[in-house]
């Protein structure tokens, strides 16, 4: 039996005899009616009941679970502090106001609480990141000893279902560049299990792949994963779900989805993708630096080889065709960056 079930067979007693008394209050002035009056406003009272009672019940408290959900921790404990901050200052003032003459000393005090209230919950709201970056200065300690500040604990950012299939954050998230909460939504684990579960063979391997990324991640001492069932009312499609959900929290999205990247930083929501990470990590050469490759395959201009340094950048060297498959020496003579990645120009040493 459902909670809506139980609600409305107790709204329907509870308005039933409210109904029966005012028919019967009502009878007063025609007497000879009374039953008509009160069996009438009982049925009244219990259809109203029926109809009503969710929206006086459950309803509302399933409002107010939403959008608490959708609320971050930091403007949770912001707006608990300035009302417990706004309360003990009304509680301060509730004294002197009340010895003003009447009716000030009776209506200001009860004033003072809501006024003092509402300013200290809008007011910590709106500074909610000042105040969070001064509690950073507080440490806590993790499992391993090692100590970890406010601000890196109470970080959350939001996993998409392609960078955990990628499977680099795991080792990414082991060497602590990112530091606080990884939360996963219910959403964002049904379509990883989606994909695991597909009857095509490839996209079925890259959900298994998932699925032990997070296991990964779950066993990891140092991280922090929470799988979360909060969700996005009226959006159906997974990406607009995570940067409605990344507007709301007021935290970033860890991708390598281009397109994901793309909708969200129009939105204003902060990406962090991986693709840029490896990017920016990749070794930096200059023009006439010398360096080691080895020639893998032909390119596609006439007399290119075409070589991989060990980080995966691609190195076009110029007449390398004669030197496949062996280790030479090269002169870097260009440096090019592109949407996929650098790619460098070089030349063998030995001409």
């Amino acid at each position: 039996m459902g909670a809506d079930l139980i609600f409305r067979i107790i709204g329907m007693a509870v308005f039933s005899i409210v109904g029966a008394y005012v028919g019967n209050g009502l009878s007063y002035y025609n007497p000879a009616q009374q039953l008509l009056y009160t069996v009438g406003f009982t049925i009244l009272g219990a259809f109203m009941g029926l109809v009503l009672t969710p929206y006086l019940t459950t309803r509302p408290i399933r409002g107010l679970r939403a959008l608490l959900a959708q609320l971050s921790a930091e403007t949770l404990f912001s707006a608990l502090v300035g009302l417990v901050v706004g309360l003990l200052t009304a509680a301060l003032l509730a004294f002197p106001l009340s010895l003003l003459p009447s009716p000030l000393g009776k209506v200001l005090p009860f004033l003072g609480v809501l006024l003092f209230g509402y300013f200290g919950v809008a007011i910590f709201i709106t500074r909610q990141t000042d105040i969070v970056n001064i509690l950073g200065g507080i440490t806590s300690r993790r499992e391993d000893g090692s100590p970890t500040s406010w601000g890196q604990t109470n970080r959350t950012i939001l996993l998409d279902t392609s960078v955990i299939i990628d499977g680099r954050v795991a080792d990414i998230a082991k060497t602590g560049f990112l530091p606080g909460t990884l939360l996963i939504p219910r959403f964002v684990l049904n379509e990883l299990q989606y994909i695991a579960d597909s009857p095509d063979g490839l996209r079925r391997a890259r959900g298994r792949r998932g699925m032990e990324v997070l296991a990964e991640l779950q066993k990891a001492t140092s991280v922090l994963v929470r799988i979360s069932d909060i969700d996005v009312d009226g959006v159906r499609e997974v990406d607009d779900k995570l940067v409605i959900l990344a507007r709301q929290m007021k935290c970033p999205i860890l991708t390598n989805d281009y397109n994901l990247n793309r909708i969200a930083e129009l939105q204003g929501v902060i990406i962090l993708n991986i693709n840029e990470l490896a990017n920016a990590i990749k070794s930096v050469v200059l023009p006439g630096e010398l360096m080691e490759v080895n020639v893998i395959q032909e390119g596609k201009e006439v007399n290119q080889g075409v070589g991989y340094m060990e980080d995966g950048t691609m190195v076009v060297v110029e007449n390398g065709n004669k030197y496949l498959n062996q280790q030479i020496h090269v002169t870097v003579t260009k440096v090019l960056q592109t949407a996929a990645g650098r790619m460098i120009f070089a030349r063998p040493d030995k001409e």
